[in-house]
């Protein structure tokens, strides 16, 4: 089967990024980066690809050398189930910070702490405390 992996562009952010969501979850680390040099289609030294791993999930992103009218929306997001309370409240600190919450840190009917935001780069977060792991 074909290896399904999420592609996430940014536009000039895409290395910070990386780095921000890498000190955010244990086991992660860059796998490659591939960057544009000069005279090539995006700005010297932007990612042109890069490859890194958030736990045991890989993503790739990129420098978008092309500005588009979209960016991220949180019709599509990801979904951290947390293992304890110091963990929740961690990502909900790091990720809403200078970002947007769309839900706040709380307890819901289908949830006793759940939180779902957009972060700083405009990925959106659904935070989730996991009581059966």
């Amino acid at each position: 089967m074909q290896k399904i992996t999420t592609f996430l562009m940014f536009d000039g952010k895409a290395e910070e990024a990386m780095n921000f969501y890498i000190s955010l979850f244990e086991d992660s680390k860059i796998l490659s980066i591939n960057r544009y040099g000069p005279n090539e289609a995006g700005a010297e030294g932007t990612v042109m690809k890069a490859k890194f791993l958030l736990g045991e999930q890989e993503f790739m992103c990129t420098d978008s050398n092309v500005k588009h009218e979209f960016t991220f929306t949180p019709a599509m997001s990801f979904f951290i189930n947390c293992k304890t309370e110091e963990e929740i409240n961690k990502l909900f600190k790091n990720l809403s910070h200078g970002g947007q919450v769309l839900m706040p840190l709380n307890n819901y009917p289908f949830s006793e702490k759940f939180a779902w935001i957009s972060d700083k780069y405009g990925v959106s977060w659904q935070l989730n405390l996991d009581k059966n792991p």
